[in-house]
């Protein structure tokens, strides 16, 4: 029997008890982890913040050694990669997105070719040849090229498959009439025509006569087809619509003034 308004200390002892081998047990599980043992924190240290106490863990710190604060404006890393990592180095092509993307699927192929209108705007030597040739065609008289068609490894080449008749006799061959006056014809109208410059072999620059030679057909416009009607007739065109680019007569002239060929064909 109790006394009222006195505790029951006997049924306290065992509690009592309890607690102080629970204590003695953390100080010897302490003095081997050599942590603190958890009864042995102070009231204050036991109202820190969840978040401080386990930003304080030593596994959370290593985990956090090798990255920076992150930044205002830094990229979001994608599902499944890590913070920090690098691209796969085992030659996995990466996923282009945005603007990227759009311009390898639908993006626009190769510029057409400059045509050029104003001479002034290739070298004098290409364009003082251009009017001596232009000058002799004009004059009825295919001897008056002669001083033109070079000679030896820069002689003027007059057919893709090569020839070996004399120049001017070989000029006489192409053209309809035995003068050569038809030859002489479509020399002019060639070199009345707008040019472009090509460089098929880099490095190596030569202005073309007329600008056909190296336009996309299926680009001209019908101002363009009106242009080229003057040296070619409906028929030729259709031909070449087939082949798929110009392969009428043609001029070319180095920016040193050599007159490189005269020629027909693919």
């Amino acid at each position: 029997m109790t006394r009222k308004g006195k505790p029951d200390r006997a049924r306290h002892v065992p509690r009592f008890a309890g607690l102080a081998l629970s204590a003695v047990l953390c100080t010897a599980l302490s003095m081997f982890s050599g942590a603190a043992p958890a009864s042995a924190m102070t009231g204050a240290e036991s109202l820190q913040p969840m978040s401080a106490a386990a930003s304080e863990r030593p596994g959370l710190l290593l985990a956090q050694d090798d990255s920076e604060p992150a930044s205002e404006g830094a990229e979001t890393p994608e599902e499944g990669q890590a913070v920090g990592s690098e691209p796969p180095q085992d030659g996995t092509p990466q996923t282009e997105t945005g603007d990227n993307a759009a311009a390898g699927e639908d993006g626009p192929g190769q510029p057409l070719p400059e045509v050029v209108t104003d001479l002034e705007q290739i070298p004098f030597p290409a364009r003082k040849m251009r009017d001596l040739i232009l000058e002799a065609a004009r004059s009825g008289d295919v001897e008056k090229l002669r001083p033109y068609l070079g000679y030896g490894d820069d002689v003027t080449m007059l057919s893709l498959g090569g020839h070996d008749e004399d120049p001017i006799e070989f000029l006489k061959s192409l053209s309809g009439d035995p003068d050569g006056h038809e030859i002489l014809a479509i020399m002019t109208e060639i070199l009345e025509a707008p040019l472009v410059k090509t460089e098929e072999v880099p490095g190596e620059v030569v202005y073309v006569w007329p600008y056909f030679y190296a336009y996309p057909f299926d680009k001209l416009t019908p101002q363009q087809r009106v242009e080229m009607y003057r040296i070619i007739t409906h028929g030729d065109y259709e031909e070449m619509t087939q082949f798929g680019s110009y392969i009428f007569y043609r001029l070319g002239i180095t920016p040193e003034g050599r007159w490189r060929f005269f020629v027909a064909g693919d």
